[in-house]
């Protein structure tokens, strides 16, 4: 039985794009080699003090192989366990081509594995090299992408990092890499700045910290859903949604006596929970959620960003893969305790992304992980299919 991702010559590359490039290599298909070097993002390594100061210089190397100086890039299956120093800048093979000017230093992909290929760089190659740039960019997002070298594949750390493959497909990484190198030191962490208002390790751990342990999450929402999902023990079956305003109004009333709730704030509830039925009719249609199903909880949202702001701290060199590694476990176990399947998990995660952002308007904010979600409940490679929930 030949592995998923071994070549013919018996390698086992570590995800398809090293696979696709050695098998285009040893054919001498040129053309389909540089279509997958223009379809992917490519690294070079950068001493950190360069990177921290907003500079990605590239130094060149001699290699033995081709008697030259060249300047070497790697994809990101090859990359080592991130260290302190260096970092790695990443771009696409198009500002490769578009940036290098008149240097006549060569090409090396992947020096040193059984991969490697190197290139002249000359008038000519950079004229045919544009013309793949032009045809092929990297996907943005949308894929699935599997490391099988370095990346658990089963075990509580792999279900862990399932747990964040939503994102992970979203954003078009690889969900088991938790050794991460991201988009690099300087991108990652100008995204954890922009989107999390996180700038050093400590801030990193706090907010860690309050993900796997769901305090991000509106107690509003999970109250709500609470008391669909004790109606439904009570009383077994599906849950009127009159029944379910009834009830949320009943219990809070009853507990903010002796002084009356406002008015208002029940309102408010009723009305969340007109959103909740409405979303969760639109996931049923969608397909993410099965007939006569309900989203038990939405501590998902939290779980699932858990295990990516680990990974998202280990590229920004915040930690390191152990440390990393424990949060992913504690937000799987966390996971596992909360949910029943990967379904209920995913609609939850789901929920929890439409309810924080989307406003009803069924934009970007919920077709992108809709699209994930698709994806990873249909490919035979998903760890939602691969890896048992308990």
């Amino acid at each position: 039985m030949v592995t998923a991702g071994t070549t013919p010559g018996g390698w086992l590359a570590p995800t398809d794009v090293e696979r696709k490039l050695y098998e285009a290599k040893m054919r001498g298909d040129w053309a389909a080699f540089f279509d997958v070097l223009a379809g992917t993002y490519l690294y070079w390594p950068v001493p950190r003090a360069e990177a921290e100061a907003g500079r990605t210089p590239h130094f060149p190397f001699h290699s033995p192989v081709t008697g030259t100086w060249c300047f070497a890039y790697y994809t990101e299956g090859v990359l080592p366990v991130p260290q302190p120093d260096p970092v790695f800048a990443h771009r696409s093979f198009a500002y490769v081509v578009r940036t290098w000017g008149n240097d006549n230093r060569w090409l090396a992909i992947n020096p040193g594995t059984p991969g490697e290929a190197y290139f002249p760089a000359t008038p000519q190659t950079l004229h045919l090299w544009r013309q793949h740039t032009e045809r092929t960019s990297p996907a943005e997002c949308g894929t699935l992408r599997t490391l099988r070298v370095g990346g658990p594949l089963q075990g509580a750390v792999a279900h862990g990092l399932g747990c964040g493959a939503l994102f992970a497909v979203k954003n078009g990484e690889l969900w088991n890499a938790l050794a991460f190198h991201g988009p690099g030191l300087v991108d990652e962490r100008s995204s954890l700045e922009k989107w999390w208002g996180v700038k050093s390790p400590e801030e990193w751990r706090e907010t860690l910290h309050c993900l796997t342990n769901a305090e991000y999450v509106n107690r509003v929402w999970e109250f709500v859903l609470s008391i669909r999902q004790t109606l439904a023990r009570q009383y077994g079956g599906t849950v009127e949604t009159a029944t379910w305003r009834d009830a949320a109004a009943h219990v809070m009333r009853r507990n903010a006596e002796p002084e009356p709730v406002p008015e208002s704030a029940i309102n408010g509830v009723q009305q969340l929970i007109g959103r909740i039925t409405r979303y969760e009719a639109r996931f049923r249609a969608d397909g993410l959620l099965p007939e006569g199903r309900h989203v038990r909880s939405v501590l998902a949202w939290d779980y699932g960003r858990a295990v990516s702001m680990a990974r998202w701290g280990v590229a920004a060199r915040f930690g390191d893969v152990p440390e990393a590694e424990r949060a992913v476990l504690r937000a799987g176990e966390a996971a596992r305790v909360a949910y029943r399947s990967w379904t209920d998990f995913g609609a939850g995660f789901v929920l929890g992304r439409c309810l924080h952002f989307d406003e009803e308007e069924f934009g970007p904010w919920y077709t992108e992980v809709a699209e994930a979600h698709k994806i990873l409940t249909s490919d035979p490679e998903s760890p939602w299919l691969t890896i048992p929930w308990r």
